[in-house]
């Protein structure tokens, strides 16, 4: 499966059109994906996240870093060395891209890189205008007063 239609959603809701694209991308099968190099997600606090990349071999000047349009993209290109003689040559010295779609309000407040492990660190930051809020019913003391049709006035008639 390729794709999921999301008609019924587009019906009745406004603005979720970056999820159906997030979707689509995420069931796209692509072929020339791989496992390299392996991460991890971390949930660190409700509103704090990070992302650890296994960057052995990579110094801060190869690595690349941006975020654009609630895309997170990480590069790696190695600096082309002198040519080697390997008997077995195992360890990876490819370069890579990793992207991770970010929702609304993440952004990424720093980077680390220590002992092989890239670590990014993400927030959550929810504006004010859209945490909950509690909202006071107030009283007032102009409150409407009506009259009963069955009442009777001061002269004994009925009122209108």
């Amino acid at each position: 499966m390729n794709s999921i239609d999301l008609t019924p959603l587009y019906r009745s809701s406004i603005g979720f059109d970056r999820l159906g694209a997030l979707l689509d991308s995420a069931l796209t099968s692509d072929t020339s994906a791989t496992g390299y190099p392996p991460y991890n997600i971390e949930v660190l606090e409700d509103n704090r996240y990070s992302i650890a990349l296994a960057v052995a071999g990579f110094e801060e000047s190869e690595l690349d870093i941006n975020v654009e349009k609630g895309v997170l993209t990480i590069r790696g290109e190695r600096a082309k060395t002198e040519e080697h003689k390997y008997l077995h040559h195992g360890i990876a010295n490819r370069a890579f891209e990793r992207k991770f779609n970010l929702a609304d309000h993440v952004e990424v407040t720093g980077a680390d890189l220590k002992n092989g492990l890239l670590t990014v660190n993400l927030v959550k930051e929810i504006p004010e205008a859209m945490k909950p809020r509690k909202i006071s019913i107030n009283q007032s003391q102009n409150v409407l007063e009506h009259t009963d049709e069955n009442k009777v006035n001061e002269k004994g008639d009925k009122a209108a």
